[in-house]
């Protein structure tokens, strides 16, 4: 992304002094790769700012009206604004090193396009392409500016308003991501290009993130493209963290007097700044408190990130308090980069993220019923922590076909709880005594690297490149009492390339492949223990214009081999068997497809899709089996076969939903259909740990304007979901008889917020307001862990919260 907003700024001025009658020529115009299809101007403008960097500043009280035509290849900064601004009556000149300003063919003054000056927002951009889509094909964007609206308080208020994208649970610490009902670690996750691989404790969140730290998430729902990394069995999740050029923008790119969308002054040429945010939810008490500070001079960058959140545990709607709720949250994030007047851009970011509490030993849910036990707690210390590091090069001045990409990262998590264990007594009832027993701690680490290059044509790009990645999962219980630490490991090697074209007019494809090559290891030297096997994957996505300007037509497919996925930690027995019984490792392989039509006019969007994904052999290790729903062979065997354990996963859905939005708002509403099959019969919540859980129907409604006089943005979300009928049979883990499950129950939650942001000179205040679970209603959400058994009490959200903020930024 670095090379889509950072150029060279002396070259650039170069390139744009050309638009002037009197300019010469540049002697080496800044040459970037477009993929702009014909579209309104104002949003053709918007990806050319995202592009290349370069602001585009329209000053005035007219609306840009007309179209763009199609820039698609290797161009200059100048012919492809030119390009765009064909039949528009429109010139630009250069006032600055890195902003134009429009101007009516034949005026002096620039031409009139908005009620205040402003510069266009930048789109988002995926690894250096422009992503267009408009819904219809599972892919999700939540923007700067959808984090901007939103002020996330978790993950899942990072998410809300997709109803295909579910999170379990209501703390962060176990706070789980669910796509189209598939559980994230079937999906390529990465953190600033760090693939995650966090698959420690199953009550456990799996990627615990900080959303203040975030600046876009992405999504691609069952198929991802090659580059997104290895085992995108169900698709990939993408987080990024702020950045410098996000906090400061594009080098020398204010100009004195130019009044932003907030109505600010920015100072010329600012190049440090600050930030620093106050939250109180009165709901248990939380205060939040961060602050950042970021800066540049002469090619080199650094920010610096700190957060810290404290509170008591929170009510529920029926007004008792929630155990193990309480809020004891610290992260960060630290950036250093140096760009030279090469081009060559180096950048280092290091985020870390801890929690430290007591929570419920079941920590994705309430109270568990569980009889013949005594004298265990029922919350306990969690000790989670979560680094990330990733080493980054780009080249922000790519020529010809050479325009490079190399990460290198390390990401590690550790989850660290009290162990209960029995004594071997018993109470007069014949209840089992448990006392504590041990500290355990478990922990994923992975190093990865990747290089690649991106081609570009005049029909479109192709990126291709080899990564690495090396993965360990570690149990460690002290003292030794099991013959442990136990271990799991992965290392894999693989090739891809990614087409992304404009064969014809108003028609888009994307296509590309992997290799990979996979050497895994167990706990123990069993047979079956270790596996060196390799496999091909492949993706083809399109989408055609069936009508101009009007109604598109989308679809996707992509055929995934994953390998072995890792084990869980805290399941992890040495004296597993990997091979046995007629079962053995086997790769996890999937397949998605996604079909999709959406419609747009004056405003208006209408959008409909249909989805499937089919992963067979999902590895799901269990510590021992008690039963034997799935012919492993004897008991004395089958207890040591948990191993090998791998169901196969089926999920269907749909998703509809319509839109309006205007200047200055917008209004949509958004309904997913989603049903679970694992191994032939309908899921739950514990069959489907580390696989999928049941959703059924999901409703969001979401609005929001902002009154531009007064500086004053209101909106208001709601989640409504219906009782869901479609129940599987659960069996007894004492007795191996078969039960059926609950219904889910019906819920509706329904938020609102307030924000004004003052007009202060030199810095930013921004005020906000939100009131969350407005109806005080007691519910959990239909992703949280449990809530379709009986003896499960689900971890209830909050009740109504009001959540006030007071955010500075100079």
């Amino acid at each position: 992304m670095r090379s889509a907003l950072l150029g060279g700024a002396s070259v650039l001025a170069a390139a744009l002094a050309g638009a002037l009658p009197a300019a010469a020529e540049p002697s080496y115009p800044a040459v970037y790769s477009f993929d702009i299809p014909k579209k309104p101007l104002l949003a053709a403008l918007a990806d050319f700012t995202a592009t290349t960097g370069v602001q585009v500043v329209r000053p005035g009280a007219q609306r840009l009206e007309g179209e763009a035509p199609a820039v698609v290849g290797r161009q200059d900064t100048e012919s492809a604004l030119k390009k765009l601004l064909e039949g528009s009556g429109l010139r630009f000149r250069a006032a600055g090193p890195r902003t134009v300003t429009l101007e009516r063919v034949g005026e002096i003054q620039p031409v009139q396009l908005a009620t205040e000056a402003e510069t266009l927002e930048p789109i988002d951009v995926i690894g250096q392409n422009v992503r267009r889509s408009d819904g219809g094909d599972g892919k999700y964007d939540v923007t700067a500016q959808e984090m901007e609206r939103k002020q996330p308080n978790d993950i899942r208020d990072v998410f809300a308003g997709e109803p295909g994208i579910q999170v379990g649970s209501s703390i962060p610490l176990s706070q789980k991501v669910y796509v189209h009902g598939v559980e994230e670690n079937n999906l390529a996750v990465s953190i600033d290009g760090a693939p995650q691989n966090n698959k420690v404790f199953h009550h456990n969140a799996t990627t615990v993130i900080d959303p203040s730290l975030l600046k876009t998430a992405r999504v691609d729902a069952g198929v991802a493209p090659a580059d997104a990394g290895f085992a995108a069995l169900a698709g990939s999740i993408a987080y990024e963290t702020k950045d410098v050029v996000d906090l400061l923008g594009p080098a020398s790119a204010s100009v004195p007097g130019l009044v932003t969308k907030d109505g600010i002054s920015p100072a010329a040429s600012k190049d440090w700044g600050g930030f620093s945010k106050a939250t109180f939810n009165t709901n248990g008490a939380v205060f939040s408190q961060n602050l950042g500070l970021f800066g540049r001079h002469n090619g080199f960058e650094v920010l610096g990130f700190f957060n810290v959140a404290r509170g008591g545990k929170y009510k529920a709607g029926n007004g008792d308090k929630v155990g193990g709720t309480a809020t004891h949250l610290t992260s960060g994030l630290g950036k250093v980069a140096y760009e030279a007047d090469s081009g060559d851009r180096f950048e280092f970011s290091y985020e870390r993220v801890s929690d430290d509490a007591y929570r419920p030993y079941r920590a994705n849910g309430g109270d568990f019923e569980i009889a013949g036990r005594v004298g265990e707690p029922k919350t306990r210390r969690y000790d989670l922590d979560r680094q990330n590091a990733v080493f980054t090069y780009t080249d922000t001045t790519p020529e010809g076909w050479w325009d490079p990409k190399i990460v290198a990262s390390w990401s590690k998590t550790k989850v660290g709880l009290p162990i209960w264990e029995w004594t071997g007594d018993t109470t007069p009832g014949g209840d089992r005594i448990f006392a504590y027993a041990r500290d355990a701690m478990g922990d994923t680490s992975t190093y990865s690297a990747k290089a690649e290059n991106k081609f570009s044509f005049e029909k479109g790009t192709v990126v291709a490149g080899v990564d690495f990645r090396r993965d360990r999962a570690r149990i460690d219980y002290s003292p030794v009492d099991f013959d442990l630490p136990a271990r799991e490991r992965s290392t894999q090697a693989g090739a891809f390339a990614q087409a992304r074209l404009e064969p014809i007019d108003r028609f888009h494809l994307s296509f590309g492949g992997r290799a990979d090559y996979q050497w895994f290891r167990g706990v123990n030297d069993s047979p079956g223990a270790k596996k060196n096997h390799g496999g091909l994957s492949g993706n083809v996505s399109g989408e055609y214009e069936l009508i101009d300007d009007l109604l598109t037509a989308k679809a996707a497919y992509s055929h995934v081999w994953g390998g072995v996925p890792l084990a869980e930690n805290f399941v992890f027995n040495h004296l597993w068997l990997y091979e046995g019984a007629g079962q053995k490792l086997r790769a996890t392989v999937a397949d998605n497809v996604t079909l999709g039509l959406v419609a747009k006019h004056n405003g208006f969007t209408v959008e409909g899709s249909v989805f499937g994904t089919n992963i067979d052999n999902a590895r799901n290790a269990k510590y021992s089996n008690a039963y034997d729903p799935d012919g492993f062979g004897g008991p004395a065997l089958r207890d040591r076969l948990g191993a090998v354990w791998a169901p196969d996963l089926k999920t269907r859905g749909f998703e509809v939903g319509a839109g309006y939005a205007w200047d200055t708002g917008f209004a949509r509403i958004k309904w997913a259909h989603i049903d679970v099959d694992i191994n032939g019969r309908r899921g739950d919540a514990d069959t489907g740990n580390y696989i999928a859980t049941p959703v059924g129907d999901i409703i969001t409604l979401t609005a929001a304007h902002t009154f531009t006089q007064h500086n004053v943005t209101i909106g208001a979300d709601a989640e409504i979901a219906p009782k869901y009928k479609r129940v599987g049979f659960a069996y007894d883990e004492n007795t191996g008889e078969r039960y059926r499950l609950k219904h889910f129950k019906a819920y509706e939650v329904v938020n609102a917020f307030l924000e004004w942001k003052p007009q202060t000179v030199g810095f930013e205040t921004t005020l906000r307001v939100d009131v969350k679970n407005i109806f005080d209603n007691t519910y959990g959400s239909r992703a949280s862990y449990g809530s379709e058994f009986g003896n499960v009490t689900p971890l209830y959200e909050p009740g109504r919260s009001v959540i006030m903020s007071a955010a500075v930024k100079f």
